[in-house]
């Protein structure tokens, strides 16, 4: 009797096949120890960045239980048995733990290295990272740290016979036990030492997020749940009510807004927020360039705080679904008749822009700001009188900076603007002395003020025929090997100063100042003291282009508590005087 020969194949047989010659030479090995072996790689290996950190904070403490100290590496093997002894099954073990190893390789390199957190607000992040930005991460560090932990061991994987139980009834049996025991043994050790793992649990929650693989598995099936399941969210019509309204005293002239959006910048590394080196020294000479001390993000990436700045919801409230399921800042200031343009030079708009006015800045086109897929942002300038020219009315024109991104900070500033020496020309920056990694980071910030100097200097050209105004503020900021730490994306309740703390500028022309009746010395007051955030840029845009609409707050609008009426046209002459004087 001829056997039966099934017509299905298993998953990704075809992956295996070349291995098989070789595979078929050794020795077969029970699924248990494979088991048990990727277990132990998982928590010793692959999880080295919590058990640091956990190892940390009992140092600080001083005082601990040496059992609890030795029990953490015996937690996570026991934890990994009990979750992966389900994929253990014959057509599963492999390609599942070659995905799982390949993923986990890649996440230690960037909790280990630049002290990474995966959660949802990760996932996205990097989901929405686009091949020239992810490249910038690349170096032979990176490569060789991922073969030797990521691919070796794939590679002894699909070689590796393994042996499995005969009948099913045996294989779920040795299953259920090899589960059974593990569990057995964590509840004997939380029963020693639970008050002790909770109260580190309780004081430092983010060592949640560093254990591996549950922290980015579970992150990206979070995101996966918001980002498609919820496709069929209705869209949203936000401020449909939205109409200009002429303000009382207007002088007749229509306001152009420039919005700066900036990218990875840090309140800590600017000279005009107390910074004891000269980052702002080409702000510094615009008058009436106010910088604000206090302003904080939205998030700690740029695929969560633009969409949320410019969204009507504040950051207690924000749900990324809902903002990219209704309209953005840009659609109601365009639904009230202002005409606007939005300037990409930041790897997209995270759909704040797809329903209006937009332009990308392709390499191509600028070859002397653009090499290797990415621009300086002195490229905002070009083309912009003609794009001025090509609209109507007021004007609202976003800029969207590269500003400071990294981890490649030498490739944001042209040599010419390569003042803070010696600087970290790499990608793998945490292999620069910290003063090479400050200096090239300074650089970027200097040249990002360098960028907002000539965008206002531009915008006060036209202060003749505009009331004009200009607004910058960054997404979020960066660390720069605080306590371990570099880059962004830290979970924002345990994200540190530096990513959550931003620069924010604002210029308007005498004319504009006049038309709002807007008292400087309250404004420079405001900046100086006052405490604002990404929630306050949406009604601060909307009133400075004159749009009324039922989501407009306008307690939330930076320059409506300035709002004078004591404030004359004589004193806007006076100034306009002299910013004429010092623009020549």
């Amino acid at each position: 009797m001829s056997r039966f020969k099934s017509p299905f194949k298993p998953p990704f047989s075809s992956l295996f096949k070349p291995f098989s010659r070789i595979s078929s030479k050794l020795p077969a090995v029970d699924y248990r120890v494979v088991i048990a072996v990727l277990a132990l790689y998982f928590a010793v290996v692959l999880n080295w960045r919590a058990l640091a950190h956990f190892y940390g904070i009992l140092g600080g403490l001083g005082d601990y239980d040496l059992g609890f100290a030795a029990s953490a590496p015996f937690v996570l093997l026991f934890g990994s048995l009990v979750l992966f002894t389900p994929f253990s099954f014959k057509y599963v073990l492999k390609p599942f733990f070659v995905m799982l190893l390949i993923t986990g390789a890649l996440a230690n390199y960037a909790m280990v290295k630049y002290g990474i957190v995966f959660d949802r607000s990760m996932i996205e992040n990097i989901v929405e990272t686009d091949t020239v930005e992810a490249a910038s991460y690349l170096n032979l560090q990176a490569v060789l740290w991922f073969v030797l932990t990521g691919i070796v061991p794939v590679v002894i994987l699909i070689l590796m016979p393994i042996r499995y139980p005969k009948t099913i009834v045996r294989g779920v049996g040795q299953r259920i036990l090899m589960m059974l025991i593990p569990f057995v043994m964590l509840g004997g050790i939380a029963g020693l030492y639970f008050k002790d793992y909770a109260s580190v649990g309780r004081n430092h929650k983010v060592l949640g997020k560093e254990v591996s693989p549950v922290n980015y598995v579970t992150g990206t099936i979070k995101y996966t749940k918001r980002r498609f399941l919820s496709s069929q969210m209705p869209f949203r019509t936000v401020g449909d009510d939205a109409h200009q309204v002429l303000q009382a005293n207007a002088n007749g002239k229509p306001t152009m807004m420039f919005l700066l959006i900036g990218e990875t910048a840090r309140a800590q590394s600017v000279q005009a927020n107390g910074y004891g080196r000269p980052t702002s020294v080409f702000t510094r000479d615009v008058p009436g360039i106010l910088a604000f001390q206090n302003v904080r993000s939205c998030g700690t990436a740029t695929a969560v705080s633009v969409p949320c700045m410019f969204s009507n919801m504040r950051r207690d409230g924000y749900d990324g679904e809902v903002a990219q399921h209704s309209d953005s800042l840009m659609d109601v200031v365009a639904k009230a008749g202002v005409s606007v343009l939005w300037k990409e030079n930041d790897g997209g708009c995270k759909g704040t822009c797809d329903r209006t006015n937009h332009v990308t800045i392709n390499p191509d086109d600028f070859p002397q700001y653009c090499k290797g897929g990415a621009c300086l942002d002195a490229v905002m300038l070009e083309g912009l009188d003609d794009q001025i020219s090509a609209l109507s009315g007021d004007r609202l024109i976003t800029f969207h900076l590269m500003g400071s991104h990294g981890p490649t900070y030498f490739k944001r500033y042209p040599a010419e603007y390569r003042f803070f020496t010696p600087d970290c020309p790499r990608s793998d920056i945490e292999n620069c002395t910290q003063q090479e990694l400050v200096n090239t980071y300074d650089n970027t910030i200097r040249y990002t003020d360098f960028v907002i100097a000539e965008l206002t200097k531009k915008l006060a050209s036209y202060q003749d025929r505009f009331n004009t105004v200009l607004l910058y503020v960054s997404d979020h900021g960066e660390s720069l090997g605080e306590s371990g730490m570099y880059l962004h994306g830290a979970p924002y309740m345990f994200a540190p100063d530096e990513q959550t703390h931003v620069p924010m500028f604002t210029w308007m022309s005498p004319g504009f100042a006049a038309s709002r009746s807007i008292n400087p010395d309250c404004l420079g007051q405001a900046a100086k003291t006052g405490q604002f955030s990404h929630d306050n840029l949406y009604s601060t845009v909307l009133g400075v282009m004159g749009v009324q609409t039922t989501v407009y707050n306008k307690k939330l609008d930076i320059f409506a508590a300035c709002e004078d009426n004591t404030y004359s046209a004589d004193l806007a002459a006076d100034i306009k005087t002299e910013l004429t004087a010092k623009l020549q």
